[in-house]
């Protein structure tokens, strides 16, 4: 049971990251290396090392083949933040294409 709590810190942590990844683009204006030195861009970063250390931590009871799929439920919820915080367009397509993928990470995480 701890190791399906530690798989889900990694995909929280690795959410955490991507957001803060794209809070460091800004408004889109200023060099890559700007990009690359704010706050919010290292931070990220950060995120994802962690998220990998947990991940690793998850995938001694976890068999691969679950655990990694598994980690697609970040897509779904992603892409519902990128649209929340960052006002991306999330249209019908996508919704289905989200629904797919939650529905595949469900029955997957079952087996």
């Amino acid at each position: 049971m701890i190791y399906w709590v530690v798989l889900a810190a990694a995909i929280c942590t690795s959410l955490v990251g991507q957001l803060l990844l794209k809070a460091g683009t800004g408004d889109g204006t200023g060099s890559f290396i700007t990009q690359l030195f704010r706050w919010q861009t290292v931070v990220g970063l950060g995120c994802y090392g962690g998220a990998a250390l947990l991940y690793i931590i998850a995938l001694r009871k976890i068999p691969m083949s679950v655990a990694l799929p598994c980690t697609a439920a970040s897509y779904v919820v992603i892409a519902l933040l990128g649209w929340w915080f960052f006002g991306e367009a999330l249209g019908a397509q996508k919704m289905v294409a989200i629904g797919c993928i939650g529905l595949g990470v469900i029955l997957l995480a079952a087996a």
